[in-house]
């Protein structure tokens, strides 16, 4: 009994160490310039990205033209992907600004509800997207973060787990032309 309370108590303090960790959205308050989803992401967006495995190999390559419009607190970001396979993809997000501030979105591959915050030059996005891997659909834990370097540019990390193991990441750069 007590080594089952031993292990119990391991894990209770692994579980309240692993919430601890990581980045926070406050930790990036005071940098600027402030990223402003809603302006940033209005009109035409282009980015390039990388998809990679757990172990950092690069899987593929990618490029998104976006379309992005908003009428007042409700906003629809409209993406066409080119992978360098030659896969095409589309997704359309559907958003909405909160009263405090927070974001919420949809697509058609996303399970749920997507939700994200803004602080200084950072936003953070989470969400759970199907995914195609094989033949089969995986349901992957997405926590996305992005970062505002200058009226032209935002950098984007998304880092994808299955489980709460960590399975890929996904890297972006989005510029406005």
């Amino acid at each position: 009994m007590k080594l089952l309370r031993r292990i119990a108590a391991a894990f209770a303090l692994l579980g309240l160490l692993a919430g601890c960790s990581g980045p926070q959205l406050a930790d990036y308050r005071n940098e600027r310039p402030e990223f402003d989803l809603r302006r940033y992401f209005d009109g035409r967006v282009l980015a390039h990205g990388l998809v990679s495995d757990r172990s950092g190999k690069v899987l593929r390559r990618f490029t998104v033209t976006m379309d992005a419009r908003w009428d007042g607190d409700q906003g629809v970001l409209d993406e066409d992907f080119v992978f360098s396979d030659g896969e095409r993809q589309r997704r359309v997000w559907r958003l909405v600004r909160g009263p405090d501030g927070r974001f919420s979105g949809s697509a058609d591959d996303v399970v749920g509800q997507a939700e994200g915050a803004q602080s200084g030059a950072a936003f953070r996005w989470r969400y759970t997207l199907r995914v195609p891997v094989d033949g089969r659909t995986w349901d992957i834990d997405f926590d996305d973060w992005m970062f505002q370097v200058d009226e032209r540019t935002v950098i984007n990390r998304a880092v994808m787990s299955k489980w709460g193991v960590r399975v890929g990441e996904v890297t972006l750069a989005f510029t406005r032309p």
